[in-house]
Formats: C-alpha cells, structure tokens, sequence
C-alpha cells in the first residue's frame, strides 16, 4: 500500500517552491493562464495557482457532451482562448489528432505511472472512478452489494439510478468495461446486465443528476462517482465496498497548440500536476487521482482497486448503446 501523504504538510507548500521554475518568470510577464476543463470545483486549485505563482488563473467548465464541439470550433475559427486543456482522455485523444493540444512533458509526469503519460503530450492524472453509492438511511452497510452482481437481485428493483445506459457515452464503456475486466464470460456478464435491466432503474442524462435522488430516498442505490460523498456532505451517503475493482475513463490534460500564454500554460499543467494540487483534487472534490498516495478522504478508498477501461470506438457506443436501449426497454 502507497503511504499516505498529510494533507497539511502538502499545503505548507510556500511560494518559494515555484520560484525556481524556469517558465515561472516568463508567465509573470504573460499574466494569466486560460483553463478548460470538463472536471468540476477545481476553483481551490486555480485560486492556490494564483496565489502561490502570482500568476492568474481562469476556469471555464465546459460539459463533456459539449467539450469536443466547443473547443474545435473555436481552434478552427483560430479564437481558441483556452492554454491549457483538460477532459477525459478519449476527448484529449480527439483533440490530439485534429492538431489541438501541443508536445509538452513537465518533470512532474516523472512522478506518476508510466502509462499516465506515454506519449509526452496527454498528461493522465486520474481516473473518472464510477462505483456504487447508497443512502445510509435506506441502506445498512451489511446490505449493500459486495459484487456487481447483487445489482441484479429482485430486492432493488425500482430502487435503482443510473445515467442512461442507451446514450451515455461512459455508462456504456462501463458497463462494456464489466464484460472486459470483471466478468469471467460475456453469457455471465450479459446474464447481470438483463437482471439488471429487469430491476427498472431510474434513467438520467449522465452522473450529474445520479446523487438527487438518494438523498432524497426516492431511491436506494445508484450506479454513480463516489466522490459525491464528499460534494455532497453532508447527505447520508456512502459507496458499497466490492470485491471487485472500481473502474473508469483516464482524465487527462495539455497544453492547447496555439496557446496565448504559453509559459503560464506550461507553469500551469507543472502545478496542476504537483502533489499539493492532487490533494486539493482529492480532498476537495473527492477525485481519484494518480499521483502516489494520494488519495479521496472517503473511508476504505485507499484500499480499493481502481483502474481506467478502455477507450470504445464510435461504432462500438453506437453497438453497445443500441443493444442496452433493447435490453432495457424489453425488461
């Protein structure tokens, strides 16, 4: 097990330590970096930017749906305002082929896994981890699934939320990501995906909306982010501890290809990558991240395995998404 690392030796971090970067004075001069990203309340980390570099960062949140659209649109109209750029890896890869995201290694990388940061211009910092979330209320924690399959059981049905499994786009590659990583044979897997169709889950647009109605206790459990368990504090929620791996898409993140401010973008992707904003992202925002030892305050989490699927081709969400619509509307 990585040793844990003290949240507040970490934030003790002083100016001075970003002093001797060799970009630092040049994005003094530039005066500000522009950030896009797909994740949510990251304003602590743009805020620590700020105030240990001096140099100003601007945060704009851009939905995964729209990210894609948005930024290619504006690169081709050449009024791309963003530096630095950050989604789930399938969109970063995307935007990587269309001649968007620059070459850029910072020394950080070094620190995290060599498969995080294989082709010296996508830096993965985290995985989007999807698992089981419940309410204590309705819930006892000896109650809850200790394996996917217990989604399946009779005893939940109506009592189940998930983003909906026909047309998002990561509820599909986790639910294909089963088949591939946990399951032993696809008639087993295909088996847990009917009962658990045949439970009636609730469908929203995405994981978003997943949280609302379990802490209402409109239902019980949902197919969602544990680290709603920190956003949402203090609702009575918890994640069930399974035998079997959490999964989800890489987070990665580059520096846009014509960037205004070049050297703001470089100092800014050093610090976000840094160990003192990695605990910021997973003390603040319950994230999963790849930095050694670091992990989200949530009880158990740093025992828990976790590990990022694989990306699914257009035609393979167009498949699978087709055949979860079947399955679910048959059931």
């Amino acid at each position: 097990m990585k040793k844990f690392v003290p949240f507040l030796l970490i934030m003790a971090l002083s100016t001075t330590a970003w002093a001797g970067n060799p970009v630092a004075e040049e994005a003094k001069a530039e005066g500000k970096a522009s950030f896009y990203a797909n994740i949510t309340a990251i304003e602590p980390i743009v805020e620590a930017f700020g105030e240990d570099t001096g140099v100003k960062g601007e945060y704009t949140r851009i939905s995964t749906s729209k990210f894609l659209a948005t930024v290619l649109t504006e690169f081709q109209a050449g009024k791309l305002m963003a530096d630095v750029l950050q989604a789930p890896l399938p969109v970063m890869e995307l935007l990587k082929e269309k001649g968007v995201l620059a070459p850029y290694r910072p020394a950080e990388a070094d620190k995290y896994p060599e498969w995080a940061s294989k082709d010296g211009v996508i830096q993965q910092f985290g995985i989007e981890y999807v698992g089981l979330i419940y309410n204590t209320e309705l819930v006892k924690p000896e109650d809850a699934p200790k394996r996917y399959q217990d989604l399946a059981d009779p005893k939940w049905k109506d009592r189940i939320v998930m983003a909906n499994p026909a047309s998002h786009a990561t509820t599909i590659s986790w639910l294909v990501g089963l088949k591939e990583n946990v399951f032993e044979s696809e008639a087993e897997w295909m088996d847990f995906v009917k009962g658990l169709a045949a439970n009636r889950p609730m469908f929203v647009k995405s994981f978003g909306p997943t949280p609302a109605p379990i802490e209402s206790g409109e239902k019980a459990i949902g197919i969602s982010m544990p680290k709603y368990i920190i956003t949402k504090a203090p609702a009575p929620l918890d994640w069930a501890r399974l035998e079997q791996p959490l999964m989800g898409t890489p987070r990665g993140i580059a520096i846009a290809a014509n960037a205004k401010h070049p050297n703001a973008a470089k100092l800014f992707m050093d610090y976000f990558l840094s160990q003192k904003s990695m605990n910021l992202l997973a003390s603040k925002v319950g994230e999963y991240v790849l930095y050694p030892g670091v992990f989200p305050p949530i009880d158990g989490m740093d025992k828990a395995k976790v590990i990022p699927i694989r990306e699914l081709s257009d035609e393979e969400l167009a498949k699978w998404g087709a055949e979860f619509k079947r399955i679910f509307e048959m059931s």
